[in-house]
C-alpha cells in the first residue's frame, strides 16, 4: 500500500525519516530503475543492464544488486557498501508527483506508508527544522529527485538512438557459487559490442554529438562489476 501526500511543513513539520539501509526498509530488491544521467557515476559500482517493457514497448536501464528476488549484496551493517546509490534508492520513501492538471513544476511528495517513514521523537533524520524550513537532509533529497525527474524525461532520445542502431541484444548469465550453488541470471538486455565496432563514422559522430556514445561506453565498462557481484556472493554465502 501507497500513501502519497505533498510534503508540506504544516502536516509534516515533526516528520522524520530512517536514513539506515536495511531489506524491511525497501533495500531488499536485487535491482532498481536508473537513468542515463546516472551512469558515470554508478558504473564503477554495479553492473548495469537493460529491460524491456512488452507492455510500454521501451527500455530501462537497471543497476543490478544480486542474482535472485529480494537480494542486495550491497547491504552491509545497515549501511549500503557503496561509493554511491542510484537515485531511486537514495530518495526513499520521497518521489516527485505533478498536480493534478499533470502540468507545471513537479512537487515533492512522501509516501506516509513507506517503513522509513517515522515520527517525532522516533529514530530517524528530520525532515523540517523547527522554523519550519527544510532541513539540509531534505535538501539534498530534493536535489536527487530533481535529477532523477530530470533524467527520466530526458532518457528517451538516448532509448530511441540505441533503437536505431540496433544496440541491445538479450543476455543471460550461469552464476556458479563456490559451494556448487547455481544462479541463472535472465530478462535482461546489454550493449551488442559486436554490432557498435562495425557503426560507420556517421553513426558514430551522430551518438557522439548527442552525449550517447560515453553512456554505451559506461555501460559496457560497469559489467565488469559482474565480477565482482559474484564474489559479494561467494562471501556472503562463505559468511
Amino acid at each position: 500500500m501507497t500513501s502519497h501526500r505533498i510534503l508540506n511543513p504544516a502536516e509534516h513539520g515533526a516528520l522524520r525519516v530512517r536514513a539506515d539501509a536495511a531489506p524491511e526498509l525497501g533495500d531488499g530488491v536485487m535491482s532498481c530503475l536508473v537513468v542515463p544521467a546516472e551512469f558515470r557515476r554508478l558504473a564503477p559500482e554495479y553492473p548495469i543492464l537493460f529491460r524491456y517493457d512488452g507492455e510500454s514497448r521501451s527500455f530501462s536501464a537497471m543497476a543490478l544488486f544480486g542474482f535472485e528476488g529480494g537480494e542486495n549484496l550491497f547491504l552491509e551493517g545497515g549501511r549500503w557498501d557503496a561509493a554511491s546509490r542510484p537515485f531511486a534508492m537514495a530518495v526513499q520513501p520521497f518521489l516527485v508527483g505533478r498536480p493534478q492538471a499533470g502540468q507545471g513544476a513537479g512537487q515533492v511528495h512522501i509516501d506516509m506508508d513507506h517503513p522509513r517513514v517515522t515520527m517525532a521523537g522516533a529514530e530517524g533524520v528530520r525532515v523540517f527544522d523547527d522554523a519550519g524550513q527544510p532541513s539540509p537532509w531534505l535538501e539534498e533529497i530534493a536535489g536527487m529527485l530533481g535529477a532523477l525527474d530530470e533524467g527520466y524525461r530526458a532518457s528517451g532520445a538516448f532509448y530511441a538512438a540505441l533503437d536505431r542502431h540496433d544496440l541491445l541484444e538479450p543476455f543471460s548469465m550461469d552464476v556458479t557459487l563456490d559451494n556448487g550453488a547455481s544462479h541463472r541470471l535472465v530478462g535482461y538486455h546489454l550493449i551488442n559490442e559486436e554490432k557498435l565496432g562495425t557503426l560507420d563514422g556517421a553513426a558514430l559522430a551522430e551518438l557522439h554529438g548527442a552525449g550517447h556514445l560515453e553512456l554505451v561506453y559506461m555501460a559496457l565498462a560497469s559489467l565488469g562489476n559482474l565480477g565482482k557481484l559474484v564474489r559479494r556472493k561467494n562471501r556472503r554465502a562463505d559468511g
